[in-house]
């Protein structure tokens, strides 16, 4: 691999993460490009079963656990489902994608109704599911996304993208010529597609494997 391999994580990295990164010989910038803010929110009620599909959404009602924490909850995501283990919630399903999640509702949950926290920057696969469904449902939002685009000027080799808005971030201040895009699931690729085809998908959706990915890429170019 050659040393002038240049990497850029588009949010700031674990010291053990980027570490991972240096030690495969990389040259590493960390930045964040979205930055996440609490926002005020309600709870008058809550419905039969809790869906979160971001550790941010839990993060940001844990004050407030104790008036729906024995409520049954569904997420996407295992970082997700850990840190409600972890709390005290019961988790009774969670998959890695929301797509898996609305088929798994869509088999077992049609006759229930649903509390969805989220940010302001959702995607609509799951509202347009239970509106379409008819299912009765509250969507509480918990937190804002607010991109922060930082100009990089030396060139990079690859590109670590976590979330669309990420993605929308970094292409403010940037173009994508012929720089290998890692993105930390589907809709993250899908977000980066209009602009390369250089697209590489993390096997699981974690930071950790992103970067597994991204090391496994240039060194199977290396031996090429």
């Amino acid at each position: 691999m050659k040393e002038s391999i240049g990497i850029l994580a588009t949010k700031k990295l674990a010291h053990n993460q980027k570490q991972f990164l240096l030690n495969a010989g990389f040259k590493v910038i960390d930045e964040d490009f979205i930055h996440i803010q609490p926002i005020a929110f309600e709870i008058k009620n809550t419905n039969d079963i809790l869906i979160f599909t971001s550790q941010n959404a839990v993060l940001n009602v844990l004050n407030y656990k104790n008036e729906f924490i024995h409520k049954p909850t569904i997420c996407v995501g295992e970082k997700t489902k850990n840190i409600l283990l972890e709390n005290g919630f019961s988790v009774v399903f969670f998959h890695l994608d929301a797509s898996e999640l609305i088929k798994h509702i869509e088999n077992e949950y049609l006759n229930n109704s649903f509390t969805f926290f989220c940010g302001t920057s959702r995607l609509n696969t799951i509202p347009d599911f239970l509106k379409e469904k008819s299912l009765k449902h509250e969507i509480i939002e918990v937190y804002e996304t607010t991109e922060t685009p930082v100009k990089i000027a030396p060139k990079m080799d690859g590109i670590l993208f976590f979330s669309p808005s990420g993605v929308s971030s970094y292409i403010k201040e940037h173009k994508i010529t012929n720089e290998i895009c890692f993105c930390i699931g589907t809709t993250t690729a899908t977000a980066i597609k209009p602009f390369t085809e250089n697209i590489v998908i993390a096997n699981q959706p974690s930071v950790e494997n992103v970067i597994i990915q991204c090391i496994h890429y240039f060194k199977s170019t290396k031996n090429d």
